[in-house]
């Protein structure tokens, strides 16, 4: 059976829920993985289970040798690491050593019992340990950037110029030069508007000019620049007039502290945001690169997940068109970058992965603990949504009014509302542009 799913390229999620027993069935959730090309949402409270189903979309794609890059912004992702096809309490004990001093049990002895636990539900939810060797094997890294407690990357060493594919793009490169100027803005705690802001039009002539010339930029040579420019009008005005050295000169100490900042020279170090390579191995073999930015603060982590988004189209739009499922953008907890009400500098390039990236096989997932935290215009873009238990009746209000048109054959509108409001945990509602009807299931053994 397991053999059967995979060779057809499809996602084994979980087991339908039966509508009337409503308990897990032995029909499988498979879900075709070219479906992503049309994104998804993962929506629900804590405790609904939504990471351990992001987790176990994130294993379904490395094991047909589907590459993932993971924002993690709260840490939770890191559980895709514990993988052992062996089942040795011994390798169990460091991650559960505080779990059970907690609950103060001999960790050996609780080590034991939780390796038993994984080997049973692996096997009830028709796995083994053969397909569990097979995501082992499959490379994964957690990132820290700003921090040497992970791998580090160094985020600030160049503000490349994107390529020359998005350099021809004049929609493209606009949403990549205000993203990027918006993001080294809100680092030193400005937000600009790309209209009015002279900080935002100063730095984005100095960003358009290098780039078009396919020149480089470090952030030294950014500070360089703000206090002498080398151009003499913005637009039609004198710089002098329109900017004064001594206001220039403010603006770039501003960038001046994050250099001199001792926690900056972690933003120096380690390996290069290259995307090709937190993707795929030197033999082209699928990797998942997760990029751990709890540590960070606000501020940095938008800056952080701006370029980051910033580097993934520019990436994409290297890549050939294809309908099949080439890579996966995973973000956890998308509150605060993708807000309807907001124009945060992630949610533009955000916006512009959810239009084009199905051109280019490249699905994105986001996952959130409430519909409010998604772009409304975002949301006409996402074809296959999983939605757990919600913390209010107005939440599954929202969610009703968001799925819209018919919404399935087999349940009515006070079905789903019933179902919704009495979804239990690791049990998902399911809806997808791809599929007839609404599936309700329970997820899989991550």
């Amino acid at each position: 059976m397991t053999n059967l799913y995979e060779k057809l390229g499809l996602f084994y999620l979980g087991r339908d829920i039966d509508k009337e027993t409503q308990e897990a069935s032995d029909a499988l959730t498979l879900l075709k993985n070219k479906n992503f090309t049309t994104h998804a949402a993962i929506i629900g409270m804590t405790g609904s289970g939504k990471t351990g189903l992001g987790i176990g979309l994130i294993e379904e794609a490395a094991i047909d040798n589907i590459p993932s890059i993971l924002i993690d912004p709260k840490g939770d992702m890191g559980n895709l690491l514990l993988t052992d096809p062996t089942f040795n309490p011994k390798n169990f004990e460091p991650w559960v050593k505080d779990e059970a001093q907690n609950k103060n049990e001999d960790v050996a002895t609780y080590a034991a019992k939780i390796a038993t636990m994984w080997q049973k539900g692996i096997k009830r939810d028709h796995q083994d340990e053969t397909r569990v060797a097979k995501l082992h094997k499959v490379e994964k890294t957690i990132y820290t950037p700003g921090s040497s407690s992970g791998i580090s990357l160094n985020i600030l060493g160049s503000l490349q110029a994107p390529p020359q594919e998005v350099l021809n793009d004049a929609d493209t490169f606009a949403s990549y030069l205000k993203s990027t100027v918006s993001s080294l803005l809100s680092l030193i705690k400005i937000e600009a508007d790309p209209v009015s802001s002279k900080e935002y039009l100063l730095i984005a002539q100095i960003l358009a000019n290098k780039w078009t010339a396919g020149e480089n930029l470090s952030l030294e040579e950014l500070i360089g620049a703000v206090i002498a420019p080398y151009f003499d009008k913005i637009g039609v005005l004198p710089l002098e007039s329109f900017y004064p050295q001594d206001k220039r000169f403010s603006l770039a100490t501003k960038f001046n502290a994050i250099i001199a900042s001792p926690t900056f020279s972690a933003w120096l170090q380690g390996e290069d945001l290259d995307i090709q390579k937190l993707l795929y191995d030197e033999n082209g073999k699928a990797k998942i690169a997760i990029l751990s930015i709890a540590h960070l603060s606000d501020e940095e982590r938008m800056f952080f997940v701006t370029i980051l988004l910033n580097k993934y189209i520019a990436w994409m739009r290297r890549q050939s068109g294809t309908s099949a499922l080439k890579a996966i953008l995973y973000m956890d907890e998308i509150y605060g970058y993708f807000p309807p009400s907001k124009n945060p500098p992630s949610k533009e390039p955000m916006m512009l992965l959810l239009k084009q990236a199905r051109a280019f096989g490249t699905g994105v997932v986001l996952s959130t603990q409430n519909p409010v935290d998604l772009d409304y215009k975002g949301l006409s873009n996402i074809g296959t949504w999983f939605i757990g238990r919600l913390q209010t009746s107005q939440d599954i209000e929202r969610v009703i009014d968001g799925l819209g048109g018919k919404v399935g054959a087999s349940y009515s509108k006070s079905e789903i509302k019933e179902l919704l409001a009495n979804l239990q945990k690791r049990t998902f509602f399911l809806k997808s542009a791809h599929l007839d009807d609404i599936r309700v299931f329970s997820t899989r053994w991550v």
